[in-house]
C-alpha cells in the first residue's frame, strides 16, 4: 500500500538504519534507496533488507533522485508514497495513522505530520509560499528583521495544534497520494535541490488539499547545510533564482491569494499601527517596512529599505 523513497549521498549508516527502523510496518511494501553518491558501502548495507531496492545513481539532485523511484511505482498499484530524508525517524504507527487519514479524505493529495527536533523543539516545516525576501534576501538582512519575517512566513504565530491546508511542505517528510502525480507531474528536475519541495507542494495545492496534520509527530535531525557551506549556499541561491524565474519574483497571484487565505483562516492579526503623525522619520520608515512585510510585499520592503525610497522632508511625517 505504501512505497517509500530515500535519496542518499554519502549517508551515515547509523542514521539510515534508524530511519529504516521507522518503516517496519505491514503497510510498507517497498523502500527505494536512491544513492546519489553511488557508494558501495550503502549498496552492501541495503542487501540486509528484503524490501529495500537499491538504485545506484549519478548525483542528479534531490527531486530527480526521488523521480527515479516514483517512475518505478506510479503504475504498481500502490496507493501512497512517502518522500523521506534519511535523518528522520518516527514510530511506525505514524504511517498507519496517515494512511487512514488519507483514506478518509479523498480530496487530500499530501500530508505532513508535526515535526520536531531531537530535543522536542518545534520545527516549522509548513509555511506560506515564499517571496524572494524570505529565501534569498534574508541572508543579507538584519537578524532581527528576518526573525520578524519568519513569524509570519513560517507560521510561528500559530500553535500548530490544528490541521491546516498549507501550500508549502518542507521536503524531509512528504506523504503523497500516488495517483495525484499523474495529474500534477513529478518533481521539477530543473531544481537540483532546495525549492523542489515548495514547487511540488504548490502544484498539488492547486488541485487538491495539502494538509498539515499535527495528530502524529516525527523527529527530524535537521541540518541546514546551506548556512555552513559556501558550496551549498551557491547551490541554494542558484536554485532559488530558478524557482522565482518560474513562478514570479514580484507578481505571483497564486502566492498572494493562497497566503492571504491561509493567514485569514488562522486568524493572523496585523500589529496595530501607531499614529504616523507622532513618529520620527526613522520610526515611520520601520513601521512602513513592517506594514509591507505583513502585507506580503516583502520584495518592495527590502528595496525601499535599502535604497531609502522613503520620501519625507521633515522629522515628522504628516498623514
Amino acid at each position: 500500500m505504501i512505497t517509500v523513497s530515500i535519496v542518499t549521498y554519502k549517508t551515515n549508516l547509523g542514521e539510515l538504519s534508524k530511519c529504516l527502523q521507522s518503516l517496519i510496518s505491514s503497510l510498507v511494501s517497498q523502500i527505494y534507496i536512491v544513492d546519489n553518491s553511488n557508494e558501495r558501502y550503502i549498496a552492501d548495507f541495503c542487501q540486509q533488507y528484503p524490501n529495500v531496492v537499491y538504485i545506484d545513481s549519478e548525483n542528479v539532485g534531490y527531486g530527480a533522485g526521488h523521480n527515479q523511484a516514483l517512475r518505478e511505482v506510479l503504475n504498481s498499484g500502490g496507493k501512497y508514497h512517502l518522500i523521506l530524508n534519511s535523518d528522520v525517524y518516527f514510530e511506525p504507527s505514524v504511517l498507519e495513522f496517515l494512511a487512514a487519514y488519507m483514506d478518509a479524505h479523498a480530496d487530500v493529495a499530501q500530508v505532513q505530520p508535526n515535526v520536531v527536533y531531537p530535543d522536542g523543539e518545534q520545527q516549522y516545516t509548513c509555511r506560506l509560499l515564499p517571496t524572494p525576501a524570505n529565501l534569498i534576501f534574508r541572508r543579507f538582512l538584519p537578524k532581527r528583521m528576518v526573525e520578524k519575517m519568519n513569524i509570519r512566513y513560517q507560521l510561528k504565530f500559530d500553535d500548530h495544534k490544528k490541521e491546516m491546508n498549507v501550500p508549502y511542505h518542507q521536503g524531509s517528510f512528504m506523504f503523497f497520494r500516488l495517483e495525484c502525480f499523474k495529474k500534477v507531474g513529478l518533481f521539477d528536475e530543473r531544481f537540483f535541490m532546495y525549492p523542489e519541495d515548495i514547487d511540488i507542494t504548490r502544484r498539488m495545492h492547486k488541485w487538491y488539499r495539502t494538509m498539515f496534520v499535527p495528530s502524529v509527530t516525527i523527529v527530524h535531525a535537521h541540518r541546514a547545510a546551506s548556512y555552513k557551506s559556501k558550496k551549498m549556499l551557491k547551490i541554494h541561491m542558484v536554485n532559488m533564482i530558478k524557482y522565482f524565474n518560474k513562478w514570479g519574483w514580484i507578481v505571483d497571484k497564486e502566492r498572494s491569494a493562497w497566503n492571504r487565505k491561509l493567514l485569514e483562516e488562522l486568524g493572523y492579526k496585523k500589529l496595530s499601527n501607531r499614529k504616523l503623525a507622532e513618529m520620527t522619520k526613522d520610526e515611520w520608515q520601520k513601521e512602513v517596512t513592517k506594514e509591507m512585510i505583513e502585507n506580503n510585499d516583502l520584495d518592495k520592503a527590502y528595496y525601499e529599505l535599502l535604497e531609502d525610497f522613503i520620501i519625507s522632508t521633515s522629522t515628522k511625517v504628516k498623514i
